[in-house]
């Protein structure tokens, strides 16, 4: 599937919210896109381990870690998870470790920024719930698209 974040503003701007860019690009792929899969944790990545263990194939998972940058809510190990399970990419609003070898992964990964620290492993949060950060709202089964230019959400999948 290929598409310009650019034209679906263009062609779609009174249906689709916007996000230039707030993150950091980590994976090797910088262009994704598909349905929105929620996970809401702070400082805590055991719900994002099994939300990327569960999640339909294809799915970006999304991530608001309440952008925290005090530590990581994902290293390779997790992103490994990502790539072999063939999801089409990760947002994080927070925080990546593992830096270099990400870039290595064909997976798209979106965060804040990085941090060495790994997280709590309590497996606290919420799953598949609305979420609400950056000035957007993400809801799951939304449509994500997103390239080096930022982020277009749409309330349904927009190209074939």
């Amino acid at each position: 599937m290929t598409f310009s974040t650019a034209d679906l503003c263009d062609e779609y701007s009174g249906e689709i919210q916007v996000l230039g860019s707030e993150f950091k690009s980590y994976g090797k792929k910088t262009s994704f896109s598909g349905p929105i899969c929620t996970v809401k944790v702070f400082e805590d990545n055991i719900l994002i381990n099994q939300a990327l263990e569960d999640i339909p194939v294809g799915s970006v998972l999304v991530v608001d870690g309440g952008g925290s940058k005090k530590c990581a809510l994902m290293g390779d190990r997790l992103a490994g998870i990502a790539e072999n399970r063939n999801l089409s990419g990760i947002v994080i609003n927070g925080c990546v470790r593992d830096s270099k070898e990400l870039t290595e992964l064909n997976i798209a990964i979106l965060a804040l920024g990085s941090n060495p620290l790994k997280s709590k492993k309590e497996g606290t949060g919420e799953v598949d719930i609305p979420l609400f950060f950056l000035g957007i709202d993400w809801h799951p089964g939304d449509y994500l698209y997103a390239d080096e230019d930022g982020i277009v959400i749409a309330k349904r999948k927009l190209v074939n």
